[in-house]
């Protein structure tokens, strides 16, 4: 029985997290619900699957949601705080997280130190600081697991490599990643992005996500980030890390080995399998999800991105490649040019502009920055790319 704590609880991940456990009741338990906002349906869940702790982020929430408890369910601090103490209760076995942008920072440096399996959707903190992270969970004996389609599809692949599960794969074997794209919802439009609204953004053709992360697709943003978060997950040069664009999101990702070997994760676009895996890691349960049928999906496409339509990924991999501080700034940058965006401040293509005028602005030190220094940065840049929003 494995005990989870779900933060963010009321989106697309969570739910589709607490519909797996409901599946699966012999084998994992909710110990712990967070959310933003959203009282009420923490409330409602926390009754349903018998949780021992909630916490909101937003302090009116909490005050709202203290009110729908039960005596038997306790209810932690507003705000980063709460999120904390759930992420690091004795109680809890794994923490899944799938908040949104860089809240989850402290929350996922917390379940590192108090040595959690970590189901990793939030990728943000992985791009903030994501070579830190790594370090802090070897010295804590934590494990990141990553909940995305694309990074969870990766993880599968070279998980064969080492019996041990706790132990590190051989990663010198990998020659390349082959991460897959669906293009999003921009992926065969034939207009000028700059004319698009939000609306026409947050039509994924494949998944249904938060706000936020359609958006990312919708840019290639989102694969931007996922290169940086697989670097270091595994030890890659950004040369290792190949985006493909493949709309049907049947082959998840790919490794190639030194040998020219590729090992693919393959399965129906059902975010319930990677979830599933994050939870159970390293076992594999009882199916969640429909059966992948070859034959009916018929024909497989596979094409290279278009960097100069869609600017963002390329800005992402420049930050790769710079390193430091930079990551951090390349995602503050964008969840601001992002929020900018759905508020109708500016069109889909000054979000690649605020993210470009925000890192030229930025200069790179030598080495690896502290955590804290990321905190820094962090704050540096949202507050330069709010600047370069409004202009």
């Amino acid at each position: 029985m494995r005990r989870v704590a779900i933060l963010g609880s009321t989106g697309s991940i969570g739910v589709n997290a607490l519909n797996v456990i409901r599946d699966m009741p012999d084998d994992l338990r909710v110990v712990g619900l967070a959310a933003h906002s959203n009282a009420a349906l923490v409330a409602a869940q926390a009754r349903e699957f018998g949780a021992a702790a909630v916490a909101m982020f937003d302090p009116a929430a909490a005050a709202a949601l203290k009110g729908l408890l039960n005596g038997k369910t306790r209810h932690l601090a507003p705000g980063v705080e709460g999120l904390c103490e759930l992420a690091a209760r004795p109680d809890v076995d794994v923490v899944l997280t799938s908040l949104v942008g860089g809240v989850g920072f402290a929350p996922l440096l917390a379940a590192i130190r108090a040595g959690k399996t970590v189901a990793l959707a939030n990728k943000e903190p992985m791009v903030m600081a994501g070579a830190q992270f790594m370090r802090e969970a070897e010295r804590w004996g934590a494990r990141i697991v990553p909940v995305d389609s694309e990074p969870s599809a990766i993880f599968q692949c070279v998980q064969g490599l080492n019996p041990d599960p706790k132990a590190a794969a051989p990663l010198k074997t990998i020659r390349r990643v082959i991460l897959t794209a669906s293009g999003g919802a921009f992926g065969k439009f034939k207009g000028d992005l700059a004319d698009v609204t939000p609306d026409q953004a947050l039509k994924h053709p494949t998944w249904k996500m938060g706000k936020k992360i359609t958006i990312d697709c919708a840019t290639l943003m989102n694969k931007g980030f996922e290169t940086i978060e697989i670097m270091n997950l595994f030890s890659l040069k950004r040369e290792q890390v190949e985006v493909v664009i493949h709309p049907q999101s049947i082959f998840h990702s790919g490794v190639e080995f030194s040998d020219g070997s590729v090992l693919a994760q393959m399965g129906l676009p059902d975010m319930k399998l990677p979830i599933q895996y994050g939870m159970t890691f390293p076992a594999r349960t009882s199916r969640v999800v429909e059966p992948l049928d070859l034959v009916k999906v018929g024909a497989l496409e596979f094409r290279a991105p278009d960097f100069s339509r869609f600017p963002c990924l390329a800005l992402a991999r420049e930050a790769a490649g710079q390193g430091g501080g930079m990551p951090a700034v390349l995602s503050a940058a964008d969840e601001v040019a992002v929020e900018a965006f759905l508020a109708g401040r500016i069109k889909f293509t000054d979000i690649a502009r605020v993210v470009e005028r925000t890192m030229a602005a930025h200069r790179v030190s030598g080495g690896l920055p502290s955590l804290q220094e990321v905190v820094e940065i962090d704050a540096w840049a949202r507050a330069k790319a709010e600047e370069n929003a409004r202009q």
